[in-house]
């Protein structure tokens, strides 16, 4: 067995990756990271007991290059005694609906696609091959973009459904596999197209940094992204208990159906330290749907603590926050539609 793949074997013992015994949706585009994990994966698939599906998604921007790429991802699959998956998405027009970038449009769709796969599988989990030089693409990408602490501690090896075997190996080292191993593999020429940021990043702001300031930024960058990873774990941690004793649902439970709502006490949420208040707010923002804007954090913070009984604030797309003398409450009043007006001040 080769050392890296004994590696991933250690990694995902260590690390309690939810892979051993589970079908295992492995996405792989032809590019070496993915050929890389597809193939590692299917050397260990007998020791953890894991049922591949290898799924190549088609985003339709590149119909004249993506052909050789699915038909390399097929030739792997059947060597490997696998069956191969292609899903095509229209990023375009989803980009032009949605009015969201690129990279954007055609993350979402990769991932909605995995977990539909995974969705007809029992227990199904995703894997993707982001490796360690993504982690510290991602994490400058995030602080360039002003992310906060929970961006910054970068990609998880395991969220939700996804997991990530390959997020400690670096990319020398992937390809240094691919070379032992003789496994042939595709490069995207869109990854070296100057409009996307994470090229940007990766070869010309990282590089710059390597050589003028600090040869070794990307461990660097990697070691800051998992202190942090332990600090937010904590404050999520901190963040549950606040809300197991602050947030109650409107009718007793969260309801499956129907439009949601909660309510949280105020004199207990005084008392918190602002970092959890924020945190606090912006989980019930998110659990209600909301896009969860600093500015609404803050503006709902502020009515918590300081606001007077009787007014509110509404936020988008109708969630309204009224103030009581004891609590806020948040709901959907007429249900997910917008309301007229901008976002109430001085509450």
């Amino acid at each position: 067995m080769h050392p890296l793949e004994l590696t991933i074997r250690r990694i995902v013992a260590e690390n309690n990756l939810p892979l051993t015994g589970r079908d295992v949706v492995v996405a792989v585009s032809g590019g070496p990271d993915s050929m890389a994990l597809l193939h590692i994966l299917a050397s260990l698939r007998n020791l953890l007991d894991i049922g591949l599906h290898v799924v190549c998604v088609d985003h339709g921007l590149r119909p004249g290059e993506t052909g050789a790429e699915i038909a390399l991802v097929r030739e792997a699959a059947r060597t490997l005694g696998l069956a191969c998956e292609v899903v095509q998405v229209d990023t375009a027009a989803w980009v032009r609906r949605h009015r969201i970038s690129l990279e954007h449009g055609a993350r979402e769709l990769r991932y909605r696609a995995l977990h539909q796969v995974a969705d007809r599988l029992e227990r199904a989990v995703i894997c993707v091959g982001h490796s360690a030089d993504d982690q510290a693409e991602e994490i400058l990408i995030r602080l360039i973009r002003g992310s906060g602490r929970s961006g910054l501690s970068g990609m998880r090896p395991v969220s939700g459904r996804v997991v990530r075997p390959l997020l400690g190996v670096g990319r020398e080292r992937i390809l240094a596999y691919l070379r032992d191993q003789g496994i042939a593999f595709c490069l995207d020429p869109s990854n070296r197209d100057p409009r996307f940021l994470r090229n940007r990043v990766r070869h010309e702001l990282l590089p710059l940094l390597e050589e003028r300031f600090d040869p070794g930024i990307r461990k660097a960058l990697l070691k800051t992204a998992a202190s942090l990873a332990e600090d937010e774990a904590l404050l999520d941690s901190m963040t549950t208990a606040a809300w197991e004793r602050l947030v109650r649902w409107r009718n007793g439970r969260e309801e499956p159906g129907g439009e949601p709502g909660c309510l949280l006490e105020r004199d207990g949420f005084r008392e918190l330290p602002p970092a959890l208040q924020r945190r606090l707010v912006e989980r019930i923002l998110w659990r209600l749907g909301s896009r969860a804007r600093y500015a609404h954090i803050v503006r709902v913070v502020d009515a918590a603590v300081r606001g007077t009984p009787g007014r509110e604030l509404h936020l988008g797309r109708g969630l309204r926050v009224g103030l009581q003398r004891d609590v806020l409450e948040f709901s959907y009043p007429v249900g997910r539609v917008p309301w007229r007006g901008r976002l109430a001040d001085g509450a």
